[in-house]
């Protein structure tokens, strides 16, 4: 069984310290070993515990520790438990904790080289997307409608910043993804997916765009769907590196939609057929 610790502040706790250091502060918490970072809500926790992570700690609203929290945390005897009344972990948290618990866990090491098994036919690559809540959007919408891994560019934000995996639904645990620091621009990432057999679509508003419905896209064996940050959208490099360039339709004069939106409409369009 862990260690259940009834408290009534965090002062004297490991996590004093770990809520009041940034996302970036925890990623290198042990450098140059691998970092930290923090799950919420017991689907987000379980689905990181399931893809092998390991927990350090649990932090929980003592009004919300149910049986199911009490038969999650007593799977992990080395990670303590830390009990706290709903002031003070809407203090600690800085908000409201609907589902009132949060998980210290370790990294793992994150391969420059991302690995590319063969049974992977659709894939996202993600350039600057630097907003968590569309980045966790993004990745729930390819856990749901078949997109087989995500490649993200070195200035993305982390997957697994809290936020992140939040709105993921803890979905970041659970399609493979990788931060491509070998090819630091998404352009050099097209470029090297060509080499393995893969067709790509730039996600952008041109005029020389292709509707996302065009069978051609669509009937691609190995695909890559390049997005871009927001605002901005994807670099002038980046379209021209692409076999395609692809727009969603609009109506009603809307130019575009946000990019975790449109990740939905193109995974399931551009989705594999058989």
């Amino acid at each position: 069984m862990p260690d259940y610790h009834e408290i009534k502040a965090a002062d004297g706790t490991p996590w004093q310290e770990w809520l009041a250091c940034s996302e970036t502060q925890l990623l290198h918490f042990y450098e140059p070993d691998t970092g930290l970072f923090i799950a919420e809500s017991p689907n987000v926790i379980t689905r990181a515990l399931d893809a092998g992570y390991v927990p350090l700690s649990f932090l929980i609203d003592r009004s919300q520790f149910t049986p199911v929290l009490r038969e999650l945390t007593a799977r992990y005897a080395d990670a303590a438990v830390y009990l706290a009344e709903t002031a003070e972990m809407e203090r600690l948290a800085g908000y409201h904790l609907t589902r009132g618990v949060l998980c210290a866990m370790r990294r793992k090491p994150q391969p420059a080289e991302p690995v590319l098994p063969e049974n992977v036919y659709r894939i996202a690559v993600l350039e600057n997307i630097m907003n968590p809540t569309n980045l966790g959007a993004v990745f729930r919408s390819a856990a749901a409608l078949g997109v087989d891994a995500v490649w993200l560019t070195a200035g993305c934000t982390d997957p697994l910043y809290r936020r992140a995996a939040r709105v993921s639904m803890g979905t970041v645990f659970q399609v493979p993804w990788a931060v491509c620091t070998e090819c630091p621009t998404a352009a050099e990432i097209v470029q090297r997916l060509r080499g393995r057999g893969f067709v790509s679509a730039a996600m952008a508003l041109c005029e020389a765009s292709l509707p996302v419905d065009d069978p051609r896209i669509g009937a691609a064996e190995r695909l890559c769907i390049v997005l871009g940050t927001e605002g901005e959208g994807l670099c002038p490099e980046t379209i021209f590196a692409c076999d395609y360039t692809v727009r969603i339709p609009m109506a009603h004069g809307v130019d575009s939609l946000n990019v975790a939106a449109a990740s939905a409409v193109a995974f399931w369009e551009l989705r594999r057929r058989g």
